[in-house]
């Protein structure tokens, strides 16, 4: 499996893609990709509730070198990218930023898979679903990290 290179503008969450601020979804920024599409999975080991939290599923994002920030919280997404999102472990569409308790921190792993096809899944799918369709069509892996504390 050949390695993408996954960068954010920061290591530690801004307001602005927390819960504090307008939980906007982070840039994300992809080096040495070479797939047919794009899947992301926003994971929080850390959440106390689980092992593996996840607070964004998106997937067939078009193959470029970089993931807009403020995808609308939308199933099927037009602008400022085409996707397709899921139901995140929050029970929402779309990216829900860092929100540790007072106190704590968050740390998020986004990880970013380079597909050989589009996936036939449907808006709303959950983390099983999506990983059960990416079986067999991961082309490419890279993750990058940040922190929230408050």
């Amino acid at each position: 499996m050949d390695k993408l290179v996954v960068s954010l503008d920061f290591l530690n969450f801004p307001p602005t893609h927390t819960c504090d601020g307008g939980n906007l979804s982070p840039r994300l920024r992809i080096k040495g990709l070479s797939a047919v599409s794009v899947a992301v999975m926003a994971v929080n080991p850390f959440q106390p509730s689980c092992c593996s939290f996840c607070p964004w599923l998106i997937w067939n994002l078009p193959p470029t070198g970089e993931i807009p920030p403020g995808i609308p919280r939308t199933g099927t997404v037009t602008a400022p990218v085409s996707a397709v999102q899921g139901r995140n472990d929050f029970g929402t569409i779309g990216y829900d930023g860092p929100c540790p308790q007072p106190g704590s921190t968050h740390r998020y792993a986004f990880k970013v898979y380079g597909l050989d096809t589009l996936l036939d899944l449907a808006p709303g799918a959950t983390k099983a679903d999506l990983i059960a369709a990416m079986h067999g069509h991961v082309l490419q892996f890279g993750d990058t990290t940040a922190l929230y504390s408050r």
